[in-house]
């Protein structure tokens, strides 16, 4: 597991983190210590003690790293503005153990935003998981919706995780097959 790309790292202070496969909360010690395993979408994953530990990037600076900042949208931004920046949040979302998002993996099956008429909006998402039982689902869906809660104007995010139509290899982007040596 460890390479020359694992990033030696000390917690400064007291954090959450999600134990994963499992999708388990608890709170890592500050002066733990561990590798950054992967760093993408604003999450990390951190190897410590022989566990897989999720860590958000708005605790970035546990890790020593700069804290996730919310996304900037245009001016009087319409509804497809909108739509286009949550594709993007939902492209910073990744399962801890896979690096490629959950948008490239085929796992987003519907965004839909509604304008509320008070220049907020809502937003809808239906979702699925490579597997069923894959423990990091709630994860997976509370990252999801996380991220585009922070996006303005937008005050009410759903997200559902479905399994109709069960997803498989073929809904995989082109880039992601070829990413995780699929292709």
């Amino acid at each position: 597991m460890f390479g020359h790309d694992n990033e030696p790292v000390t917690l400064t202070r007291d954090v959450r983190a999600i134990v994963v496969p499992i999708g388990e909360a608890i709170t890592l010690d500050k002066g733990t210590e561990g590798f950054i395993t992967q760093a993408l979408g604003g999450s990390f994953t951190v190897y410590i003690e022989g566990n897989l530990f999720r860590i958000s990037g708005i605790d970035a600076d546990a890790l020593g790293k700069e804290p996730v900042e919310p996304p900037s949208v245009p001016e009087n931004a319409t509804d497809a503005d909108i739509q286009s920046v949550i594709w993007e949040q939902l492209k910073t979302c990744y399962d801890p153990e896979i690096p490629v998002d959950i948008v490239n993996l085929g796992l987003v099956y519907k965004c839909e935003v509604t304008p509320l008429g008070n220049g907020e909006r809502s937003v809808d998402v239906e979702m699925t998981l490579t597997a069923p039982g894959c423990g990091m689902g709630d994860v997976i869906v509370q990252d999801a919706r996380e991220k585009i809660a922070i996006v303005p104007t937008v005050s009410d995010v759903k997200v559902e995780l479905v399994f109709d139509p069960p997803w498989n290899i073929g809904m995989m982007s082109d880039e992601a097959r070829l990413q995780t040596g699929m292709m």
